[in-house]
């Protein structure tokens, strides 16, 4: 009987030691956001974006609300990039900014 007890014991802490910890490392990821702000009823139908000439997408333009982000945000890499906004084929903003990590950047139209 003693023997058993013992087996079971020692089974019972070989089974409870095997244990492994596992350690997850998880970072931000790459990627910004930008926010297009301006008077929607001046820019009906959204503007065309076009990032360092490579990136090309149509905007929903938004209302500012400055205590949050309410509007569709577009992610695009992070860094230094340049910007050209247009409206029914006319440019209405070229200009290069920065963003970081996680960031969204509010472009405010005209």
């Amino acid at each position: 009987m003693k023997k058993i007890l013992s087996i079971l014991a020692i089974g019972l802490l070989l089974f409870t030691g095997c244990t492994s910890v596992k350690t997850v490392s998880t970072g931000l990821e790459n990627e910004s956001f930008l926010e297009f702000i301006g008077n929607t009823t001046s820019y009906s139908g959204g503007v065309d974006v076009i990032v360092d000439n490579t990136i090309n997408f149509s905007a929903e333009v938004g209302n500012d609300h400055a205590s949050r982000v309410k509007g569709k945000v577009y992610a695009i890499p992070t860094g230094k990039h340049n910007i050209s906004i247009s409206y029914k084929n006319n440019v209405i903003i070229k200009k290069q900014i920065f963003v970081s990590a996680q960031e969204t950047k509010k472009i405010l139209l005209p």
